[in-house]
């Protein structure tokens, strides 16, 4: 009977502490600013303009929410669809979507908004999710990884010193 009331103790003290951690409990998250997307995005740009490729960039939050995009003067309007498709998909997977070839033929790889293709990576800094660049419009998706990751290039070391 005493052990009995000893765990009824420990578990009411438990839940109770539980219920007032959640009450008041808040989460910090780190964001892009709107200048950070903005020169993600041109920097983006820059690195395949200089190879002489006409893309589109778009540059995402740490849920996938569009904060930039950017298309080059002549590039086919469909990269910016397709570059949001792989920003979204970065930040949501937290991976460079290079990475997600093998699972493109799943049930979640052929949802309308997931594009498991490359081109897409994720912002990290600290460890941490920020955001994510995807690119569209080059003849490779490797050209187009290695444009995003110029991009994200152009800031990571003041990302780094703001963390």
């Amino acid at each position: 009977m005493k052990l009995l009331s000893v765990l009824l103790l420990s578990l009411f003290i438990s839940t109770s502490a539980l219920a007032q951690e959640e009450e008041v409990s808040m989460v910090s998250t780190k964001r892009l600013t709107l200048f950070t997307a903005i020169k993600i995005a041109q920097a983006t740009i820059a690195e395949c303009t200089g190879r002489g490729i006409q893309i589109g960039v778009t540059v995402v939050d740490r849920e996938g929410n569009v904060q930039v995009a950017l298309r080059d003067t002549i590039a086919a309007h469909i990269t910016v669809p397709i570059s949001e498709r792989k920003a979204f998909t970065a930040a949501n997977f937290n991976i460079a979507t290079s990475a997600l070839d093998d699972r493109a033929d799943s049930p979640v790889g052929r949802l309308p908004i997931i594009l498991m293709a490359a081109g897409g990576l994720p912002i990290q800094v600290g460890g941490s999710l920020v955001g994510a660049v995807g690119v569209s419009g080059a003849p490779s998706g490797v050209t187009d990884e290695e444009c995003a990751q110029a991009g994200i290039d152009a800031v990571l070391d003041d990302l780094e010193m703001a963390m």
